[in-house]
């Protein structure tokens, strides 16, 4: 009886998770350091150069720690989305593989993570004329009617959206148009397909009030740091409804910037939609029963879980 062919291992894949400002940077630079491992962005903003202040990314200096992957390669303008992320991520991956070097994907964009880890979903074929069409509506309409549209056809996917963020909002209409089905039910049906990888997932936890301290404290320090010159800056060579811009804390100042709204009130949308968000991360990523949870001090536990992941 001929003997069984043995199958390869998968590559080994450590993900630490979180939602913004729960201290994901500081915590993958002390794992990462520790393990001898590489950080693969899983951040859709902290893709774009000149995108720095507002996105939280890691300096220079931080970079310096460990090797980062996925951080600063397009500019603004470029069509970046989980299509691009998961076919640039994969490639990452496998050369982090080929290494031996344990790869750590950092970030709170869920949809990205998913996609890398799992591959995309059926959106159907884009369809120029019913994007054509439901540009011309907005110009019409304006944005609120598209996304009330939304909400009644898919509410799942308009709940986990800003009723400003144009670009997923027309998106996530587009699918629906060129698959027959919800965004949300893509999605969902997809969620147990194979994945290539070995996975431990890592998730950062704090309780709710001292999240939310966190978010007003990175706010003000951003603020501190220049991020409204960040976005000055940036308008003077960029136009204001490109796809980046219309992320949380970038629209709000484009908003000031614009006369739309004062400063006062800026502010406060800015903090109200930055707790929100977090909120929208935490129900993605309560969702998967994969994720183990530590709070941000339990360097230890967090680091010896890797340990024996990467060492078996």
């Amino acid at each position: 009886m001929a003997a069984a062919i043995p199958i390869p291992p998968k590559p080994r894949v450590a993900v630490l998770i979180g939602p913004t400002a729960a201290g994901k940077t500081g915590a993958a630079l002390e794992l990462a350091e520790g393990l001898g491992a590489e950080i693969v962005n899983a951040d859709s903003l902290q893709v774009y150069r000149e995108l720095d202040i507002g996105t939280a990314k890691p300096t220079l200096k931080e970079r310096a720690r460990a090797p980062h992957h996925l951080v600063d390669v397009a500019d603004p303008p470029e069509p970046y989305d989980a299509a691009r992320y998961t076919q640039e991520g994969r490639a990452a991956l496998l050369e982090l593989h080929h290494r031996g070097v344990a790869p750590l994907v950092v970030g709170g964009t869920g949809l990205y993570i998913k996609a890398l880890l799992y591959g995309l979903f059926p959106q159907g074929a884009r369809d120029q004329e019913e994007r054509a069409r439901l540009r011309q509506e907005l110009a019409q309409e304006g944005l609120t009617p598209l996304f009330e549209r939304l909400q009644r056809l898919d509410p799942s996917t308009a709940a986990r959206l800003q009723p400003a963020d144009t670009y997923r909002v027309l998106r996530a209409l587009e699918v629906m148009a060129a698959t027959g089905r919800p965004l949300s039910a893509l999605i969902n049906a997809h969620r147990f397909r194979d994945c290539p990888y070995e996975v431990i997932k890592l998730g950062l936890r704090l309780p709710r009030e001292e999240l939310y301290r966190r978010i007003e404290q990175r706010v003000e320090a951003m603020l501190a740091a220049g991020w409204l010159d960040e976005v000055k800056g940036l308008l003077a060579h960029y136009p204001p409804d490109l796809k980046p811009f219309q992320a949380l804390g970038y629209r709000h100042l484009i908003n000031f910037l614009k006369g739309r709204w004062s400063w006062e009130e800026a502010l406060e949308l800015l903090k109200r939609d930055t707790r929100r968000y977090a909120k929208r991360q935490l129900t993605w990523f309560r969702a998967d029963p994969e994720i183990k949870w530590f709070a941000p001090d339990e360097m230890g536990e967090m680091r010896a879980c890797l340990e024996r992941f990467f060492g078996d």
